[in-house]
């Protein structure tokens, strides 16, 4: 079963992505901040991150920078999810590090077959 962490201070967001994912059998763990969300990826690599941007404390786009230094983990995939839709937010994400962009609100009924790509 593949595994996604995601790393979203929303608990509404975590709830929502949880439920759709593990209804398509992928396992989620969620972290509620950037700095518990690294250390977790650390812990247990998982298959792919889903990255909130905008997080009080460390950010998303900072987040995925420090990930990306990292050897254990640099590998992940991370797919920016969040509400930042403005012009630009997507090129932001994508030079950060991030490998794909998904908006909010999600379109629940083309997301988990969306995440299930990029894990491919």
């Amino acid at each position: 079963m593949p595994r996604v962490l995601y790393i979203e201070d929303d608990p509404n967001n975590r709830m929502l992505v949880r439920r759709i994912l593990r209804a398509s059998d992928i396992d989620v763990e969620e972290a509620e901040d950037a700095p518990t969300g690294i250390q977790m990826a650390l812990d247990n690599p998982p298959d792919l991150i889903l990255m909130d941007m905008s997080m009080p404390g460390m950010d998303g786009l900072t987040a995925t920078q420090k990930i990306r230094t990292m050897p254990e983990i640099s590998h992940v995939p991370i797919i920016a999810l969040t509400a930042n839709v403005m012009q630009g937010d997507r090129e932001r994400s994508l030079n950060a590090g991030c490998d794909g962009y998904i908006g909010k609100p999600i379109d629940v009924d083309s997301f988990a077959d969306q995440i299930i790509k990029y894990i491919r």
